[in-house]
């Protein structure tokens, strides 16, 4: 896979925090299809905050599919494809919070899914990276506004 990531990865803003950065290093994936990366330090200001722990986790896990489809054939006498397959990628960020005083960690998650029509990637490879493009700077651009909602329930 080329998904790799640079120690230390530069947050995105959000309120209360001051320039977020999150030092990772490279940690024990949950398959031979996945890469992960563990938050092992905190710069910036990010109050309350914590790196991770056994009961309080903060990895980021990268998926790709376990076997790859292809587009099927065409057939000899042109009929179109129905319905392509898909390969679908994921992006898996694992945070624990408590939800009141005294209580045991629980997981938060953002899992994100990215199906790929088979054979887009070779014959519309510009879509697919615009796509990406859009998403990723469309989630920069509200980075903060979202986190903002997912605290107060307001979107």
């Amino acid at each position: 896979m080329s998904v790799s990531l640079s120690s230390p990865v530069t947050g995105s803003a959000q309120t209360g925090f001051t320039s977020p950065t999150y030092t990772v290093a490279v940690d024990t994936p949950p398959d031979v299809n996945s890469k992960q990366w563990v938050v092992t330090a905190l710069g910036g200001t990010q109050t309350g905050v914590t790196s991770n722990t056994p009961s309080d986790p903060f990895t980021i896990t990268f998926k790709r599919p376990k076997s790859l489809k292809t587009v099927p054939p065409v057939g000899t006498n042109g009929v179109l494809i129905r319905r392509a397959p898909k390969n679908e990628w994921r992006m898996i960020v694992r945070k624990g919070s408590r939800p009141a005083a005294n209580q045991a960690y629980d997981i938060n998650l953002i899992d994100v899914r990215i199906p790929v029509v088979s054979g887009g990637e070779t014959y519309d490879s510009a879509e697919v990276r615009a796509m990406l493009s859009l998403a990723i700077g469309a989630l920069s651009q509200i980075s903060a506004g979202l986190g903002d909602s997912l605290v107060t329930g307001v979107l």
